[in-house]
């Protein structure tokens, strides 16, 4: 039997991809997907008149077959010259950057696809591009490097991920245009920084994720306790839960050093945990353990690793460091769980997540009354439903969060959630001396408690410690970048921002938090105040308007009353006066 011709061709292949793609669908994922299918549109004709073929697109790239490599970088600088266009018109959080690879390599053809190394090549030089950048490999470049008039930077021999040899990459400069857009890269903390990655769930049952999600929480509560490392905040993290994107890009992304990856696997009343300390440069592996377990041990397991990732990043400081977590653990795995699953919820929002939350949390507590942490986070969870008017007897929201995070503080001491908690609630009742020092008793058991920096500075904004607030919420800002609670975040900061008067800057704050939760309409006013402050008077409306379907018509007298008794209330009032809003 004659065996069936394969069929091969040179051809110049360019593949793109959207940087920091998990952190977009993270803040605004409806959003993020109606804006990448408009630029895919507006980048169609550009193709076509360079004779390009999209061979396929996936969720956040392309690949695309040109008949030279000529054409194919011809058509990349248009395309990212045009996003660069399109992108000044974008807040930073919606703008959308591609890495382009570029490669003139042969390729197997299957029906209108194309596979091979020469497509592999191409993705690995999209991979290693700057966001709105391109990068080609040598037989590209020795194909157009007289032919098209632009800059080239040679970036040496490059070690790209599952090619053999090194090759030698040329990086286009497409210039200041194309590239103003990028988000700034984070730089790494001045001390060793981590980001603990969601373990991924091997167990059989799929509903036994919650134990892979409880042990990168606990993992990183732990880390968080020693103030000589930088953690990135859980939920930034899991923005890439389910996601397979590069240790490095994660570390770029989030701008930390290493990160921790593992998995967990449940079978009967055994466990398996494994972990992996990656170097997020380099992406080599600086130590790796397997544990098999009873599930009962499940709390002596994450102390091991955290002891064995403190002995990695810093031994010298194994010996003398306190790293086994001060935590009171619940009487039972089920119990923990049960709060597990509840943090989770929370932090998808809505109401029925939140109420499921609470559930949840009831139920843990009738196990173990005398576990704090669910008593903290159902706390968390009925302050934040009060928040957003879940509620009807907002007093009586507010009354009931304060008595479980009281009973948590009783309970723990060293529990930095129950501090948190009590801070949240006393500043909410305007007591804000005794706030603060609750917020700096949480940050004092847990330096890297990004939730906890915000909350803190909350209570600063609110007691009139304007650059104090600004600082405190900057570090939460950076400790969680890509935070579910993101729209909380940056409000907070704007709000600091609006008090201090530097209404420039607090304004892409202000909108950002619009973004991120448009159904709120507490994250109008701000950014209504803040426009009102700039003479941006059109725009002011237009959120007026949006602001008023989503919340009760915006009243000057309703807000001074809710903010009464708060140092920012004038200037906030002052901004929506200036905006046009009725007293």
């Amino acid at each position: 039997m004659a065996q069936q011709r394969v069929e091969r061709r040179l051809t110049a292949i360019l593949a793109a991809d959207v940087a920091g793609y998990s952190r977009l669908m993270g803040m605004d994922e409806a959003g993020t997907a109606r804006r990448l299918r408009d630029h895919l549109a507006a980048i169609r004709p550009i193709v076509a008149r360079h004779d390009g073929r999209i061979v396929k697109t996936t969720g956040d790239g392309v690949l695309i077959e040109f008949p030279s490599v000529v054409a194919a970088v011809e058509c990349a600088i248009k395309v990212q010259k045009l996003m660069a266009r399109r992108n000044a018109k974008l807040i930073a959080e919606q703008r959308v950057l591609y890495r382009i690879g570029i490669n003139l390599g042969e390729v197997l053809v299957e029906g209108d696809d194309i596979l091979g190394d020469g497509v592999n090549i191409a993705a690995r030089l999209e991979g290693i591009a700057e966001p709105g950048g391109i990068c080609l490999s040598r037989s590209a470049y020795e194909q157009v490097k007289s032919k098209i008039d632009t800059q080239y930077a040679d970036m040496g021999e490059q070690r790209l991920k599952n090619i053999a040899d090194p090759l030698q990459v040329f990086r286009i400069n497409v210039g200041l245009a194309a590239t103003a857009s990028a988000p700034p890269t984070l730089p790494l903390p001045d001390r060793p920084s981590i980001v603990v990655l969601p373990f991924m769930n091997l167990s059989d049952d799929p509903e036994h994720a919650y134990f892979a999600d409880g042990v990168t929480e606990d993992l990183t509560t732990a880390l968080s306790r020693l103030r000589w490392l930088f953690v990135i905040a859980r939920n930034s993290a899991f923005v890439y839960k389910d996601k397979a994107v590069d240790v490095r890009t994660i570390a770029r992304d989030l701008g930390v050093r290493y990160a921790l990856e593992g998995s967990v696997r449940t079978a009967g009343q055994r466990i398996r945990i494994t972990g992996q300390l990656i170097d997020g440069e380099t992406a080599k592996h600086i130590w790796a353990e397997k544990y098999d377990r009873q599930l009962h041990d499940i709390f002596t397991v994450q102390d091991e690793i955290t002891e064995n990732i403190v002995a990695a990043i810093e031994p010298h400081l194994y010996a003398q460091e306190g790293y086994r977590a001060a935590r009171q653990p619940p009487e039972s795995v089920d119990v923990w769980g049960l709060v597990v699953r509840a943090i989770d919820l929370i932090n998808k929002f809505g109401r029925k997540h939140n109420e499921e939350a609470q559930r949840l949390l009831r139920r843990a507590i009738e196990i173990d009354p005398n576990y704090a942490r669910a008593h903290a986070t159902l706390s968390w969870a009925i302050w934040w439903a009060t928040l957003y008017y879940y509620v009807e007897d907002r007093a009586e929201g507010y009354r009931q969060s304060a008595l479980h995070a009281q009973k948590a503080l009783r309970l723990d001491q060293s529990e930095p959630w129950a501090h948190m908690m009590v801070g949240l609630n006393l500043s909410t009742s305007g007591q804000h001396q005794r706030a603060l020092a609750e917020h700096q008793a949480a940050l004092n058991l847990n330096p890297s408690f990004a939730l906890a920096h915000m909350a803190y500075g909350w209570a600063l904004l609110r007691a009139g410690r304007f650059d104090d607030a600004i600082a405190e919420t900057a570090k939460a800002l950076r400790m969680s970048p890509l935070d579910s609670f993101s729209g909380l975040y940056t409000t907070i900061h704007g709000l600091a921002l609006l008090a201090a008067r530097r209404f420039a800057e607090a304004l892409p704050y202000v909108r950002a938090s619009v973004v991120a939760d448009a159904e709120f309409a507490g994250h109008y006013n701000a950014l209504i105040s803040c426009c009102g402050h700039l003479g941006l008077i059109e725009e002011a409306a237009e959120f007026t308007a949006r602001r008023n379907k989503v919340g009760p018509p915006l009243r000057v007298s309703v807000l001074r009353n809710n903010l009464r008794g708060f140092a920012h209330c004038e200037v906030f009032a002052e901004g929506l006066i200036k905006a046009g809003i009725p007293e």
